[in-house]
């Protein structure tokens, strides 16, 4: 048979072009993977900007130690440190997904998008419970 009687194979492509953008359709271990990235460099960023002031303040004095406790109570700062504990919740459960993968546990695809979908809900549920001790809801 010629190739030019042939039907044209359709190409699947990971990609979805746009006239306004490129997007790429990621899986849900890829999704988790950039997050882990991104908390990590969160925690690392935040190491002299937050938390090393933060913690020298309240060593400094037990006025000052008073003094800072006393301020946890604004919004803003509780948002900030609940942005850090979600990233340290995220890098800490995706950390433990990826050490299990290197000890090649749940390398297929199936465990694989479900160990990433655990890593998220566990996350993020975390969170949740901390910021509702945070914000004092229950």
């Amino acid at each position: 048979m010629s190739d030019s009687t042939s039907k044209p194979r359709k190409e699947y492509r990971n990609l979805d072009l746009d006239l306004i953008s490129v997007k790429y359709r990621l899986p849900t271990a890829g999704k988790v993977s950039i997050l882990h990235r991104i908390s990590g460099a969160l925690l690392f960023l935040s190491l002299p900007i937050i938390l090393v002031p933060l913690f020298a303040a309240s060593v400094a004095s037990p006025e000052s130690f008073t003094a800072l406790g006393s301020g946890f109570g604004g919004f803003l700062l509780k948002l900030v440190l609940l942005v850090l504990l979600w990233g340290f919740m995220h890098h800490l459960c995706a950390g433990i997904r990826f050490l299990t993968l290197d000890l090649h546990l749940g390398m297929d695809k199936e465990a694989s998008a479900k160990s990433a979908m655990i890593v998220l809900v566990v996350s993020l549920a975390l969170t949740l419970v901390f910021a509702i001790k945070m914000f004092g809801v229950l």
